[in-house]
């Protein structure tokens, strides 16, 4: 396993010449394998969304850096009550949308407030539900009054789902997204590329480049020959890990190899029988050998996990011994189950390389205990409408990139369905505590109980592999949130 950054570089003549060219354009072409479904990311739960606009065009109180620390964002400040229920944030000062309007409180009031609505679509409405009251203090102060003390409430507002977005503008947020970033949206050709130039008038340090465009492209094939072409400057995920090598030997390119916030999964839906006995969860949970998976489907890179909780985390506990591979193991329980003879199931796979060749193989493992799987392929938005929201699934594999997400799993109606009342107490009381230690010890805790349970199957948290031109400058390496910051990338000079 490889998880740190590798640079190579080129000759001093070859980037000379390289970069002239670059240069003079200011812009940059960054490709990658999913097209976000729309692109407000406040109604969707789609993290290719964040892909292309977080910090670029949309901006929240707070953000993250690509360290993954948290730090001011449209909020030049803020105080929290000595109770910890009342955050007064004190806004910048000469903040305006991409349309001219000023923003002020009362956006920041109208996005909360959206957010939190009972007929919220946002897919992380979780992050808002602590919220009684946002009252405008004075168009640049505004104050958040919440029920309880949350010890993540900075953090949540960071994400993606969390970000400002004006009354003005909201009917056509989805095609024409209008936030405060760095950069604004310019033009979609749907299938294709969205493209996006500099706010010139943008209230914080500008970006440096011109312009940028975001190119799709999902096959893995064509992902490797537009590269090699230099059709694009900068491939984020890229799809094909086994071509890594030949980029990091090239003199042309970088290859970036970092972590990420991705808990890839197999997700099982555990209100769908058999599915909601806790013994074939474990049954199916010891058919999988997740090391055969990251060395078949993602070349070796990738890290084991046995919960869904990211390993660079310090609060991490290693459970894989909980659900080691042992198809024996396996098979004994499922006839304790009444399933001495397998059965079957579906497996819907999305686009992306690590589900697809992942899928797979998986199958074929457990055929090997007897479990069936019925692979059924399917596009990114009919993933979200068929096994997101409508639950229509035995099992299915998808990479979780939004960070320390283990709350998810407090949530019933959540998309695998698990309901157990003692966990979403104890993500409770977590929420309420503001102590480290106490917060790590209710975190490890956490992990245990979902990976006792046997929620879904935990494969490995992906890495993060980008291959850029030589010369390319300040892109992430980490991903701490799904997003490709352009706001700090340049050409070398």
């Amino acid at each position: 396993m490889r998880q740190f950054s590798k640079l190579v570089f080129a000759s001093a003549i070859a980037l000379a010449a390289g970069m002239g060219i670059a240069q003079a354009q200011g812009s940059l072409t960054v490709a990658m394998q999913l097209e976000p479904p729309h692109l407000d990311p406040t109604s969707a739960a789609a993290g290719a969304i964040d892909s292309v606009t977080y910090s670029n065009i949309f901006e929240g109180l707070t953000r993250f850096m690509g360290d993954g620390s948290v730090v001011p964002g449209l909020a030049e400040s803020w105080e929290i009550s000595d109770d910890g229920l009342t955050y007064t944030f004190k806004l910048h000062d000469g903040v305006k949308f991409h349309d001219g309007t000023t923003m002020d409180a009362e956006d920041v009031k109208f996005s909360l407030d959206r957010a939190r609505a009972e007929d919220s679509a946002n897919a992380q409405k979780a992050l808002f539900a602590g919220i009684t009251d946002v009252t405008v203090v004075d168009p640049l102060t505004v104050k958040v009054t919440l029920s309880e003390p949350n010890g993540n409430f900075l953090f949540n507002l960071a994400w993606g789902d969390a970000v400002i977005v004006a009354p003005e503008s909201i009917e056509n947020i989805k095609t024409n997204p209008i936030g405060t970033g760095a950069f604004k949206f310019s033009d979609w050709v749907q299938g294709d590329k969205i493209d996006i130039v500099r706010n010139p008038d943008y209230w914080g340090t500008p970006a440096i480049l011109e312009s940028a465009t975001f190119k799709f492209i999902s096959d893995p094939t064509a992902a490797f020959a537009a590269v090699m072409a230099e059709d694009v400057d900068v491939f984020t995920g890229f799809p094909a890990p086994e071509n890594l090598p030949q980029f990091e030997a090239d003199p042309r390119f970088q290859v970036l190899v970092g972590s990420t916030e991705g808990e890839t999964i197999l997700a099982i839906n555990n209100k769908q029988p058999p599915f909601d006995q806790l013994k074939v969860r474990e049954a199916l949970a010891h058919a999988i050998d997740r090391q055969a998976i990251i060395d078949g489907a993602m070349f070796g890179y990738g890290t084991p996990i046995g919960t869904h909780f990211a390993p660079h985390n310090p609060a991490y506990v290693d459970l894989t011994g909980m659900s080691a591979y042992d198809p024996e193991l396996s098979k004994k329980l499922l006839a304790e189950a009444g399933f001495p003879d397998g059965f079957e199931t579906t497996l819907y796979l999305p686009p992306p390389s690590y589900a697809r060749r992942g899928g797979e193989i998986i199958a074929a493992q457990l055929a090997e205990v007897g479990i069936k799987a019925e692979i059924i392929n399917v596009e990114w938005a009919q993933w979200l409408e068929s096994v997101f929201r409508g639950k229509n699934f035995g099992l299915t594999i998808v990479s979780h990139t939004e960070p320390m997400d283990i709350g998810i799993y407090a949530r019933p109606d959540y998309y695998f369905q698990y309901d157990n009342p003692d966990f979403q107490g104890l993500m409770k009381r977590l929420n309420e505590t503001t102590d480290p230690d106490q917060r790590t010890m209710l975190l490890q805790n956490a992990q245990r109980m979902i990976s006792d349970d046997y929620v879904n199957g935990y494969l490995f948290q992906l890495a993060a592999l980008t291959v850029a031109k030589v010369g390319v400058q300040g892109l992430w390496a980490n991903a701490p949130t799904q997003a490709t910051d352009l706001t700090a990338v340049s050409w070398a000079k």
